[in-house]
């Protein structure tokens, strides 16, 4: 942040006193130009502004959201011995006293609140940074670090600035928001099962602390994987910039993998009990560590193998402001370097999140079963089989209401920028300014209005079905849920990758082969631009959201889980 700082993007103050004077190439001629310094200004503002006001509207709604589901929470959990203050029995140690369900009911109340308030601000910080540093590389790239028939970022399209807003709260906002869900719903899950295993019944605290310990290894990790990068192996050149990018994903899992190995030394004993389906199993230390090593390393193989497919090396937010600054074309070229890299670290991202949601589905459903005391799951049984349908069927219904909802929101924007062409004189020859806030607030109604119902579907769908028809039938739709929608977020980020990486494949032209299916506006072109119009949705919208639909179906259902148990499945106890 100290470094990123120092870019200055005051047209008063500008920054002749930078320290960094090892330039990757020559510097361009006029650096301090300040009005270009000032439109990179401007513009940040201007993308800024628009991604606050977007997530401060969507966090009031997230608000009522948060008190609803909270009351929703300590009602239902407090109902299940009827608020009662006293100790019972515990399940999976009938020697010892557990806590009372009013208890259980505040506590799981007051970390639900927590919960979403650190996911709102991590969402929001994500997003600041993204966007204050935006403009900055943009200018530092110009020093060599790091049917209107006009361009996609041209400062005179009135939705450029929906755009570079769009890319910030869904690429940052959004997928950090994920990401964030993914850590510590799989820490949840990991504390739910080291609470029912030997650890939690001997009360042996640095032991079940054992997920944390994990990712407090991780942070420090990270924060040394960063040197690599910025001081061991400093960038040189534009081409060192992606694979310094990879090393350092390379370099942040084998040294993950020993922080692994230290802290299962350290902090588990040799030999202990977890709960599995009734009975309690005997588990090695160097067992958990091959456990959770494996699973560092999928991550990765997934990461590198979605990037294969769906990369997508051309440019994106600097360059974008780099070309409605109206800077050179050898600063473009700088600029689609970084975000050539960007948008690869981008893909091995959105694997990750793909596989990290069914891991930590796996986990939380694997917590919901010993929580709800389900001894198995059998799908021959009527009341699994019936959820397993119903759950294979979710994520399809979800993923056509995400497009359907992106559909009529990109028809409501062509609308207002076709708009904004015929009825604001001098629009087209640059000679006024566009109406950019008209279009933020366009996307950012139709994201509230048309979050609902989908949102709807995967809050409700556990509770109905678990009160109403019982945990065995809930355990069969999140199995369903969980392997029908890995394969369609995977096929949508690959798909809508493909087809979005095809269109810019032909207005590159770095390839004979691309020049010959060119040039914009040709058959070939066209049919490219109907590709990326659906794969752009595929793979930004509904593939992503998915991630989300799998975990959040398991949590609520694990936080529910002794509720469903005790009053769940109404239908059958009156039929």
């Amino acid at each position: 942040w100290f470094i990123v700082s120092k870019v200055s993007l005051s047209v008063d103050h500008p920054d002749t006193k930078h320290e960094f004077t090892e330039s990757l190439i020559e510097e361009e001629e006029g650096v301090n130009d300040h009005n270009v310094v000032k439109k990179c200004a401007d513009i940040q503002n201007a993308i800024s502004e628009g991604a606050t006001s977007f997530l401060f509207t969507e966090y009031q709604y997230v608000g009522i959201f948060m008190i609803a589901f909270a009351v929703l929470i300590f009602v239902f959990l407090g109902s299940v011995n009827g608020f009662s203050t006293s100790y019972q029995q515990c399940t999976y140690d009938t020697t010892k006293m557990c806590k009372p369900a009013l208890f259980t009911a505040v506590f799981s109340t007051v970390s639900f609140i927590l919960g979403a308030i650190t996911s709102v601000i991590s969402g929001f910080l994500g997003m600041k940074i993204a966007t204050y540093a935006n403009a900055r590389t943009t200018l530092e790239a110009r020093k060599g670090v790091g049917k209107a028939n006009i361009p996609e970022d041209d400062p005179r399209n009135p939705a450029v600035i929906a755009d570079n807003v769009g890319d910030n709260v869904g690429d940052i906002a959004g997928m950090g928001s994920d990401l964030f869900g993914s850590y510590a719903e799989s820490s949840c899950a990991a504390l739910v099962v080291a609470s029912i295993s030997s650890f939690g019944n001997n009360h042996d605290f640095t032991s079940m602390m054992y997920p944390l310990l994990i990712s407090s290894v991780g942070i420090l990790v990270c924060l040394i994987t960063t040197l690599f990068a910025t001081d061991f192996f400093e960038v040189k050149t534009v081409k060192e910039i992606e694979p310094s990018l990879k090393n350092q994903l390379i370099i942040s899992t084998v040294l993950m993998t020993i922080g692994i190995a230290l802290i299962s030394w350290i902090a588990l004993p040799y030999s202990f009990t977890i709960f599995n389906f009734g009975v309690q199993k005997d588990v090695k230390n160097w067992q958990l560590f091959l456990c959770v090593g494996v699973g560092l390393w999928a991550g990765l193989i997934i990461g590198f193998v979605t990037e294969y497919y769906t990369s997508n090396a051309y440019s994106d937010n600097a360059g974008g402001i780099a070309e409605m600054a109206g800077m050179s074309h050898r600063i473009r070229e700088r600029t689609d370097a970084l975000d050539a890299a960007g948008n690869t670290t981008a893909a091995i991202g959105k694997g990750f999140a793909i596989g990290s949601a069914a891991l930590v589905s796996l986990a939380l459903f694997g917590a919901f079963v010993s929580r709800a005391e389900i001894t198995t799951v059998d799908v021959l049984t009527p009341k699994v089989f019936i959820g397993l349908i119903v759950g294979a069927m979710l994520p399809y219904w979800f993923s056509a209401m995400t497009m359907k909802s992106v559909g009529k929101a990109a028809l409501s924007m062509v609308e207002e920028v076709r708009r904004q062409f015929n009825t604001i004189p001098g629009l087209m020859e640059g000679t006024a300014k566009p109406d950019y806030a008209t279009c933020v607030k366009i996307s950012t109604d139709a994201s509230i209005k048309e979050m609902i119902p989908p949102g709807a579907l995967v809050m409700l769908t556990p509770l109905i079905v678990g009160i109403f028809f019982g945990v065995e039938t809930l355990s069969g739709v999140l199995a369903g849920s969980l392997v029908s929608g890995v394969q369609i977020a995977i096929s949508a980020s690959n798909t809508g990758g493909a087809w979005d990486n095809a269109k810019k494949y032909i207005e590159a032209g770095a390839s004979e082969h691309a020049r010959s299916l060119g040039p914009k506006g040709s058959d070939p072109h066209k049919a490219a631009v109907i590709g990326d119009t659906v794969g752009d949705p595929l793979k930004d919208t509904s593939g992503p959201s998915l991630n989300i639909l799998i975990k959040l179906m398991a949590v609520e259902s694990l936080v529910f889980a002794p509720f469903f148990a005790t009053h769940g499945g109404l239908l059958f106890k009156i039929f």
